[in-house]
């Protein structure tokens, strides 16, 4: 097979139906799901496996339905909100997102690339999620799962991860179908999230179901023998314990704890971090840098509390 997108169209029914038979349940695939909720979803999923999110969306999306409800709520509760789903300055920049949007875009999420990659917290893979799922125009999407599969299955190489760079991105527009309808979403668009649940499912970092696939029978990584399996495919294992990271994690989950528990303003005082944590310097460090974040708010005697706003 030739890597073009006349050839790769080819391949849509046999998609077509291994997505309808494996494609995981999540609550944004269903019909009639916003480009709003798309995007709460594509953020919520940076660096964080959807599986996770999936609670965590839901929760979100019924309390704010809107960007014009995201936008207006209080600080303290999109911090709540966003609760152990990690990189918590996300939730931040999704709420200012959201005041763009109901304020220059009429409540709504425009429909261009351009005018999308202009949002707060909004990168070009994001953008072209959007574009893709939400509103079913054809574009390139690449994340780590659709490069490694791409790869894989057009080039017959192991993925080094990595960066996703312009060349991944050559590729996966070489390959793109052209749109013709298949049933509920046009052929790019199942293309797009076919190839991206593969890479998550199917063809992993550490495990591949070729027997499962529905390109085995196309791939060249298989047809080569698998060469270079598993090098250079993960990253290394980053140190958490001990870290300025766990620390932070551990002050914001404190403060968490005490509003699921209906303290109705949870703060932590300077002895409750150091029951915490027995490192006064770390303890400083990073309340400075979560109160420079705006994630909390500190008093003059250095007393936590989530941020006003």
């Amino acid at each position: 097979m030739t890597d073009n997108p006349t050839q790769t169209t080819q391949l849509i029914p046999v998609l077509q139906d291994w997505w309808s038979q494996h494609a995981r349940a999540l609550p944004w695939r269903k019909t009639g799901i916003s480009a709003w909720e798309i995007l709460v979803s594509e953020v919520m999923s940076q660096q964080t496996p959807m599986t996770r999110v999936a609670p965590y969306w839901t929760q979100w999306i019924t309390q704010w339905p809107t960007p014009a409800d995201c936008a207006n709520a209080p600080v303290a509760s999109i911090l709540l909100a966003w609760g152990n789903l990690g990189y918590p300055s996300r939730a931040l920049r999704l709420q200012t997102c959201a005041k763009v949007l109901s304020t220059t875009y009429d409540n709504t999420v425009p429909n261009t690339y351009e005018e999308l990659i202009q949002l707060p917290g909004i990168g070009r893979y994001t953008a072209s999620a959007v574009l893709s799922f939400a509103l079913h125009q054809r574009i390139t999407v690449v994340d780590t799962n659709i490069r490694r599969v791409l790869s894989r299955a057009f080039l017959g190489q192991e993925s080094i991860g990595g960066t996703v760079t312009s060349t991944d991105y050559q590729l996966a527009e070489k390959l793109l179908p052209y749109d013709a309808q298949q049933q509920h979403m046009p052929a790019s668009v199942l293309w797009n999230q076919c190839i991206m649940e593969i890479g998550a499912t199917t063809c992993t970092s550490k495990n591949t179901l070729c027997s499962e696939c529905p390109l085995s029978s196309v791939c060249k990584w298989k047809k080569q023998g698998f060469p270079g399996k598993g090098i250079h495919t993960t990253r290394k294992t980053q140190k958490w314990k001990g870290t300025n990271r766990q620390l932070r994690g551990l002050i914001l989950k404190a403060l968490r704890e005490q509003a699921s528990h209906g303290i109705e303003h949870p703060h932590l005082t300077v002895q409750d971090l150091q029951s915490l944590w027995d490192n006064a310097d770390q303890i400083h460090i990073c309340c400075t840098a979560l109160e420079q974040e705006k994630l909390v708010s500190r008093n003059s005697v250095g007393d936590i509390t989530f941020p006003d706003d």
